[in-house]
């Protein structure tokens, strides 16, 4: 007779179930919020990538996590949220290379003006300009803007943006026209959610 088996004392957790599949699936993801309104939009969009089968990380700065908390996008990617350039998740010794290395596209939804102005000009005081400054040539950066249409008009945002627009690897999607958090029409809302994930369809093929 056999003898009984060995309780399982193993305190790790039982292995998680595979993920949804998807034309994302496995489809390696790094979406970066800066601190805007439309952060709400970005919840969305993390979902909908996720439903679709994508491994997404998600990266904040400071001031966007006082518009979403990070548990948000924990809970919504299945990820550590990075907000940060101090933490030290995955990559112990460079978390920031780890995951612009790690990524096939980089998402950076909503960019307000502030953001743009800092990539345009190569300051990486944040984790998601960091990450952005570490990605490789080839790997897509799709920045989706989102600011006051009055700010979006300013001359100064539109030559960093135009800075941006000649990166062989950046490419900018919107702004939309319509209503504003600010009680105003004009050019400047964040493209919809769909409309970005359909943009990162057609950029990973």
């Amino acid at each position: 007779m056999a003898p009984p088996s060995e309780p399982n004392n193993d305190p790790s957790p039982n292995p998680a179930s595979p993920g949804p599949t998807g034309p994302l699936s496995d489809r390696r993801i790094a979406v970066a919020l800066s601190g805007g309104i439309a952060c709400y939009k970005t919840a969305t969009l993390v979902s909908r990538l996720a439903q679709q089968g994508a491994d997404v990380r998600v990266l904040m700065t400071d001031a966007a996590t006082k518009f979403v908390g990070p548990l948000t996008f924990q809970s919504l990617s299945g990820k550590p949220v990075l907000t940060s350039v101090w933490q030290s998740d995955d990559h112990p010794d460079s978390q920031h290379i780890g995951v612009a290395r790690w990524c096939e596209l980089m998402v950076i939804a909503p960019a307000t003006a502030d953001l743009i102005a800092k990539l345009a000009h190569g300051l990486t005081g944040d984790v998601v300009t960091l990450v952005a400054c570490a990605l490789p040539s080839k790997t897509p950066l799709l920045i989706a803007p989102s600011m006051n249409a009055d700010m979006w008009a300013n001359p100064i945002v539109q030559k960093n943006v135009a800075t941006l627009s000649e990166l062989p690897n950046a490419q900018l999607i919107g702004p939309d026209d319509g209503w504003q958090a600010c009680r105003t029409e004009g050019s400047g809302r964040m493209s919809e959610p769909e409309i970005i994930r359909d943009t990162i369809f057609q950029l990973l093929g």
